[in-house]
């Protein structure tokens, strides 16, 4: 195996309860369904092929329950997990627990400004946190996780695991990678440190579809 620095392995977690798959869930505290521990197991197994280490140098996970459950299945029971507040999913407001087709019955007007500038940093969410924001508060809990972590250059065996949400992944890749993954429910991501970061892998759930 080729020298390499330090990864960041980054896992979405998996379907909840309160159907993930298509409801905006952002703070609300919701628990993973049994679908998705199971793609919570496939991916441990699916990053297993991809290292040498048999632990984690750190184990890091939004507070959410779905998301530190996610990580505690992926690492295993024994694994110290670091709760990184800043990592909580974006506030939806009025959106929360609803999906697209009830915003747009219920909040007509809203939902067409988001749908024409849901992307904009000064997009706010109804009730809810403005994308800069946001952007702003994952940055934050970023570099305290690095600072906690202390990737290295060199080569080593000091990979650690995020478990997070679809918004703070993307702002993640985006912010150390400048790529803009889709990231899909139990899906993997990678980036590698040398000095700066690299994509090493984006948007992986083939696992996904294996018993």
């Amino acid at each position: 195996m080729n020298a390499r620095g330090s990864r960041l392995i980054l896992v979405r977690h998996g379907e909840t309860e309160g159907e993930s798959s298509i409801r905006y869930h952002g703070r609300t505290d919701v628990a993973l369904s049994e679908f998705g521990r199971a793609q919570m197991r496939r991916a441990g197994r699916a990053i297993e092929t991809h290292r040498r280490a048999n632990n984690f140098a750190r184990v890091f996970s939004s507070p959410l329950v779905r998301a530190s459950e996610g990580a505690r299945i992926v690492a295993g029971d024994s694994a110290q997990l670091v709760t990184i507040d800043e990592f909580v999913e974006v506030h939806f407001g009025l959106f929360e627990g609803l999906t697209a087709d009830e915003i747009r019955e219920r909040y007509p007007d809203e939902f067409a400004r988001w749908n024409a500038d849901r992307l904009a940093p000064s997009f706010t969410y109804p009730g809810g946190e403005s994308r800069a924001a946001f952007t702003d508060r994952v940055e934050r809990g970023l570099e305290r996780m690095l600072a906690l972590w202390a990737p290295r250059s060199s080569a080593g065996d000091d990979d650690a695991l995020l478990v997070a949400h679809r918004g703070v992944i993307r702002a993640i890749v985006r912010k150390l990678a400048r790529e803009d993954p889709v990231v899909e429910l139990g899906s993997i991501h990678i980036l590698r440190f040398d000095g700066d970061w690299h994509v090493e892998m984006l948007d992986q759930i083939a696992h996904l579809g294996n018993d």
